[in-house]
């Protein structure tokens, strides 16, 4: 099955298919996500989270991002791997914004990279499309910009905003973007916005008109701790499933259950027996 390119998803929307889309951070689950018939796996800088730990996704660099990638897109053999633009990545001029994009092209062998925002963005959007880089929009709730939006909260909820918000849209598609993210905004809004544009739509809590949706993995593998979206559908408990295995695992060691013989290797009885009659004359010797 050949891989998929920026064009084919955008003749997903023609077609009327909806399209599927992932977040992955290792080569494993993007395996998982690509034989699941996956269109997009998204290496989000939402790792810095689900990943490393941290409260927010601003602390993630372009060097661990990058990592992420390589090992992402190693898992894939059809879905199209987009690369989140971290924070602090395309903000400071776009000299820089293109220098870290081409290294995700050049380094991780990414098909796209995608960058929060609109306004100001635009220009930025513009260099790399000139710079022959593939780019994904993403409007709404942009969590690089959550202190400037007030929290962790959907956007577009007045009709001046939801104006705003598709202004934005058709302005990312005018820049050239492939596709555009919309993350918690009304339902509404966001099929005005997926009407209103020629490019697909990839909601995140922005209702079922979208052309295609996006889940974080870990939310929807029930491995997130702590406070879940209310757009999150959880398909699976693995946090749980994988807590009661270890437990398991450490009771197991602890009452020398395992390992037992069939997670043993075993040796040839000539050579274990000359083994051990070496040992005992060592052994002798050093008595």
């Amino acid at each position: 099955m050949s891989m998929l390119g920026p064009a084919d998803i955008s003749a997903l929307k023609q077609r009327g298919q909806r399209i599927a889309v992932v977040t992955a951070y290792d080569a494993p689950s993007a395996r998982l996500a690509d034989a699941a018939g996956v269109d997009i796996v998204l290496v989000g800088d939402s790792a810095a989270m689900t990943v490393f730990g941290y409260d927010s996704t601003t602390p993630i660099t372009v060097d661990e991002m990058l990592l992420l990638s390589k090992a992402v897109r190693r898992g894939t053999t059809r879905a199209l791997v987009v690369a989140d633009m971290p924070f602090g990545s395309f903000q400071v001029s776009d000299e820089e914004t293109v220098a870290h994009a081409i290294r995700f092209v050049k380094e991780a062998s990414v098909d796209a990279v995608k960058v929060e925002g609109a306004g100001t963005r635009l220009r930025r959007v513009g260099y790399l499309i000139d710079a022959g880089i593939s780019v994904m929009g993403h409007i709404g709730l942009t969590p690089q910009s959550v202190n400037l939006l007030g929290g962790y909260k959907p956007q577009g909820r007045t009709a001046l905003k939801a104006q705003h918000l598709l202004d934005d849209a058709r302005a990312l598609e005018r820049a050239g973007c492939f596709a555009i993210v919309l993350e918690a905004i009304p339902g509404p809004v966001a099929a005005a916005i997926t009407r209103a544009v020629t490019i697909p739509t990839i909601g995140i809590g922005a209702g079922a008109q979208c052309d295609g949706q996006v889940l974080v993995w870990h939310d929807m593998l029930g491995l997130t701790s702590g406070h879940v979206p209310k757009f999150v559908k959880q398909y699976a408990d693995l946090g749980r499933d994988t807590l009661k295995a270890l437990e398991a695992y450490v009771a197991d060691v602890r009452a020398g259950r395992f390992p037992e013989a069939q997670h043993t290797y075993s040796m040839p009885d000539d050579q274990r027996e000359l083994f051990e009659a070496e040992l005992m004359s060592f052994l002798d010797e050093k008595g």
